[in-house]
């Protein structure tokens, strides 16, 4: 009953929206979503169906998700202590900002501390995934199957073709482009191009 819906926005059949979850005008949530508590979709956003949106994730006006994709899970956090790797606490959330599509089975992971961010038109294909902490600029690409360690900056109009790794803490330069299969061990500067292992 906390759950407050736009007019126009459609609900459908086995979908679940927690509490103090506000989903803007003309949403659409396809069958078998879980959207959960203190979440936020702005006007026209589209879930197809087993989108799951953990709580406290906020998305802009025109998002687009796709089937199976996942939106705060909890980062891979951990400290060795004692002989065991023992959970650091994920704590913070994702921002997805306005006009970002992202593909079926891709995952943006929640930040320990803070909000990680998808940019502004940035569109990203399937089976991706995102670290803890990255941030993302606006308008990019990222192709199928690329991965991105924690606490990345990918600036704007950055190019990630297919299947690229992208190591935790590095910086990829604005309108950068890294071709398929490479893999980044160090920061990319802006309109670099950059293929290979190490890229």
């Amino acid at each position: 009953p906390t759950a407050t819906l736009g007019a126009g926005t459609c609900v459908e059949a086995f979908a679940s929206i927690g509490a103090r979850t506000t989903l803007g005008h003309h949403c659409w949530v396809m069958a078998g979503c879980r959207i959960g508590e203190g979440v936020t979709l702005g006007d026209h956003c589209v879930l197809h169906p087993n989108v799951v949106l953990y709580d406290g994730v906020r998305l802009g006006d025109n998002v687009i998700l796709h089937a199976g994709t996942i939106i705060g899970a909890d980062g891979f956090g951990y400290k060795f202590r004692n002989g065991e790797h023992v959970k650091f606490p994920q704590v913070g959330t994702v921002v997805i900002e306005s006009n970002v599509e992202i593909g079926a089975n891709s995952c943006s992971d929640r930040a320990a501390l803070g909000e990680p961010r998808v940019g502004a038109g940035t569109k990203i294909d399937n089976q991706v995934q995102i670290g803890h902490n990255v941030q993302i600029g606006a308008h990019s690409l990222l192709c199928g199957q690329v991965g991105i360690g924690g606490s990345t900056v990918i600036k704007d109009y950055v190019t990630l073709a297919a299947q690229c790794g992208v190591a935790d803490h590095l910086t990829v330069g604005a309108q950068a482009m890294v071709f398929a299969q490479s893999g980044v061990t160090k920061d990319i500067a802006d309109k670099d191009q950059v293929m290979g292992f190490p890229a």
